[in-house]
Parts: structure tokens; C-alpha cells; sequence
């Protein structure tokens, strides 16, 4: 368990430093393009979405990295990635000192942060997966997604702090660079803290690789030739999930600020934080619940739930105007993607074998996840006001073709490869003799 909380803590910041951009980006946007521009909000989530493009580069690199030098190792250099370039943005210049090199400069820090928050995801799934004991890979793996969404709800939280202390007008000229110096710092803690941890590939593993008997490990030949159906399977498992993701807790909580305005700022963020507490904690009943009934009821669950409440949600939200009402939208919508969220990481680190387990995992996710899951805000953004119905059907449709690959591509508590390395997740040691 130890282990698990210093694999997660890494991803807990990393993910804070991805989302504290689309908590205070109403509050930065002017100072990188000019407020007459009536696409500027489209320009920050365009930014926003093009560093998924790094992503797959990250993963490569760093799963590379990760199945020939050691989980830790990797976890130990993105996180130092990570961390330079959140100092880098809260303290650079802005439009009305450099010009346009101010957007030049920030689409170059979050390119960086994506390269490195490519290799985390890949990297800290396979960790905690390989950590975890057989009969709670689960549970334990389900903490990757409490980090991930507790990175979101710090996020939202340094947010609510802020507009306790500044008003409006400190907001916008630097209260915002707070939440990225808060990231650069918390980075460098967690660092510290990864020091410790163990490894969690074998030094036998890692000594073949030294020697240069295991030529294939972390090679993109092997993935491409050897597991290229785990690969697509994992990005079509992805693909559905990554997109409701985005949309249900990106989309959904900038609805949430929108729709309440700035004269109910506070409101707002003390909605989105509430649901986003409730979708982090949600996820290790997710985990647990999987390590009884399986993997494949919890993503059929999400795959038909999402389906019929995509619609719903970006119908109803934006004309609810309750505190209660929009609290109780997002959270029928967080225990959809709970299906999703709470066991994903499991399932894509169960298709691959140790040596290609890190690149496998995270190229699949990131191809998926630059694809469908980074481009909802833009595309969300975007199609209002006029075309919201064409972004619903799109975010319909991919969640339908995961769920075809849910139902018909996927077996319930079938013999993997991490229980054929580590154990049996569904068959406990037989106890002999009896207690007395």
C-alpha cells in the first residue's frame, strides 16, 4: 500500500498541473491574446488540446524507458519534467510585455508538460498494477484515478482559496500564477518522496537488460509486431472512455462556471469541487466492486450509461441555474465514468507482459487519449452555441463503439498475463487443516 501512495502521489501533482490550466485559464486567457478576440477562449483550449499530441511521444519515450531502466526511474524524471515547466509558466512574461512570444512560450511549456504527463500515465498505471496484491489489483490500481481526479479537485481548491483572498481584477493580472507555482513546488515534494519507493520490476528482468539478453523490451518493433491487438484493444478501450472523461469532468464543470457567472463564481467552484470530491471517491468502491464481480460489468455499465447520458447532461447543465440541481447532474455523469475510470488502468496492464507492459500501456492510452479525450473542451468550445447537438452525437458515438469493444472484445475474470506473472487475481490459495 505504501508503495501505491508514493506511485499515485506523482500522478496527483502531474495531473494538478494539467488541470490547474483549465481551472484558471477564464482568468489568464487575456493575458496571452487580446480580449476583442472573440476566439480566445477557443485559442486556450486549442492549446489545452494540442499538448495530447505530445503524449504519445512521452509515452514512448518514458514506457521506453520505464520497461528498460525501472518504473521508478521513470516516474522520478517526469515528475522533474513536470515540475520545470510549471515554475516556467508561473513565471513567465505576458502579451503586454513580449507580444505574441508570450502564446509562443506557453504552447511550449504545456507541449513539455504533455510530453511528460505521456510517460506518467503509462508508467504509474503499470507500477501500481505490478505493486498491487493479486486479489486487490483493483482497489489498488484504482488509485491512479483518485490522483488523477484529486489532482482536479486541488485544482479547483486552490481556485476557491484565491477568490476568498483576490478579487476580480488580482485575478486576472497574477493571482493565477499562484496555482502554477503551488504545482512547481508540490513537484519537487513529490520527487523527493519517489526516492523511496521500490521497484516493482524484477533486478533479474533488469539485469538481462543490462547484459543485453532482452533486446525486445520497451521496443516499438515488439509492440507494433508481437502485441499489436493488446495495443489497439487498449486504445479502443481508451477511446469511449477518454472522451467521456473530458467531456463529464472538463466540459461539464466550465458549464457549471458559465451558467452561474462571475457574480456566482464561488457557487460555481464550490460545486465543481463537491462533484469532483465525489468522483475521486467513488473510485475505489469502483475498484473493489471490480475485484469481486470483474473488469468487463463496470465498463458495459459505463459504455450503456454513457450512451443514453451524454445527452442529458449537455442538454440540462448549462439551463440549471440550482447549486443542487447542477450538483446532482454531475453526479449521476461521475458514477457513469466511475465505471470507466475506476478500472482502466488494470484492464490495459493485464494485456501486456512486463517487458512491453509501460510502452504498451501508455502509447495506447495516449494515442486515444490526443485523439478523443484532449480535443473534447476545444471541440466543446467550439460548436457553441449553435452546434452543441453535432458534439453530442460525436461523444455518443465513440462511447458506442467502446462499448461494442467492451461487450464483444473483452472476457470477464479470463486468465491474464499479470496472473500468469504474479498470481491469480480471481483464484485464492487453497488453505489446508482447520483452525481450532
Amino acid at each position: 500500500m505504501l508503495n501505491t501512495i508514493k506511485g499515485s502521489a506523482g500522478n496527483l501533482v502531474e495531473w494538478y498541473d494539467v488541470y490547474v490550466y483549465t481551472v484558471f485559464a477564464s482568468y489568464f486567457e487575456a493575458q496571452f491574446f487580446d480580449k476583442a478576440d472573440t476566439n480566445s477562449t477557443v485559442y486556450i483550449y486549442a492549446i489545452f488540446a494540442v499538448t495530447f499530441l505530445m503524449r504519445p511521444v512521452g509515452s514512448w519515450f518514458f514506457g521506453r524507458f520505464a520497461d528498460r531502466r525501472g518504473r521508478k526511474a521513470a516516474l522520478m524524471f517526469s515528475i522533474t519534467v513536470m515540475s520545470t515547466c510549471s515554475f516556467v509558466v508561473a513565471v513567465m512574461p505576458t502579451r503586454e510585455s513580449i507580444g505574441y512570444w508570450a502564446a509562443v512560450v506557453l504552447i511550449l511549456a504545456r507541449l513539455v508538460q504533455g510530453f511528460a504527463t505521456g510517460g506518467e500515465y503509462g508508467t504509474s498505471a503499470t507500477y501500481m498494477s505490478e505493486a498491487a496484491t493479486a486479489n486487490r489489483r483493483g482497489f489498488l490500481s484504482s488509485f491512479q484515478y483518485v490522483t488523477l481526479v484529486g489532482g482536479h479537485v486541488l485544482a479547483q481548491f486552490t481556485l476557491l482559496i484565491a477568490l476568498h483572498f483576490l478579487d476580480d481584477d488580482a485575478m486576472h493580472e497574477w493571482g493565477w500564477r499562484i496555482g502554477f507555482f503551488i504545482g512547481g513546488v508540490a513537484a519537487l515534494v513529490v520527487l523527493w518522496i519517489r526516492r523511496s519507493m521500490d521497484e516493482s520490476l524484477s533486478e533479474s528482468h533488469l539485469e538481462a537488460i543490462r547484459e543485453g539478453k532482452d533486446t525486445g523490451a520497451g521496443s516499438l518493433k515488439t509492440l507494433f509486431t508481437t502485441y499489436w491487438r493488446p495495443l489497439l484493444l487498449v486504445f479502443l478501450i481508451t477511446a469511449g472512455g477518454t472522451v467521456a472523461f473530458y467531456t463529464y469532468s472538463v466540459n461539464a464543470p466550465a458549464i457549471v462556471k458559465s451558467t452561474f457567472g462571475s457574480d456566482r463564481a464561488l457557487t460555481a467552484t464550490w460545486v465543481n469541487l463537491l462533484g469532483l470530491i465525489f468522483l475521486m471517491l467513488l473510485q475505489p468502491l469502483g475498484g473493489l466492486l471490480s475485484d469481486r464481480v470483474g473488469r468487463k460489468p463496470l465498463l458495459v455499465f459505463f459504455g450503456i450509461a454513457g450512451v443514453i447520458y451524454t445527452y442529458v447532461l449537455l442538454t440540462f447543465l448549462p439551463k440549471t441555474t440550482s447549486a443542487v440541481m447542477a450538483f446532482l447532474i454531475l453526479a449521476v455523469g461521475y458514477i457513469i465514468i466511475t465505471g470507466y475510470t475506476s478500472v482502466n488502468a488494470i484492464v490495459k496492464a493485464e494485456l501486456f507482459p512486463a517487458e512491453i507492459r509501460a510502452l504498451g500501456v501508455g502509447l495506447g492510452y495516449a494515442l486515444a487519449n490526443s485523439a478523443f479525450g484532449g480535443t473534447a473542451p476545444m471541440l466543446y468550445q467550439a460548436s457553441k452555441p449553435d452546434h452543441v447537438t453535432l458534439f453530442i452525437v460525436y461523444v455518443t458515438v465513440i462511447i458506442g463503439v467502446s462499448l461494442l469493444v467492451y461487450i464483444f472484445g473483452l472476457k470477464n475474470k479470463a486468465e491474464t498475463v499479470l496472473d500468469r506473472e504474479q498470481g491469480s487475481a480471481w483464484t485464492l490459495p487453497v488453505v489446508t487443516g482447520s483452525a481450532k
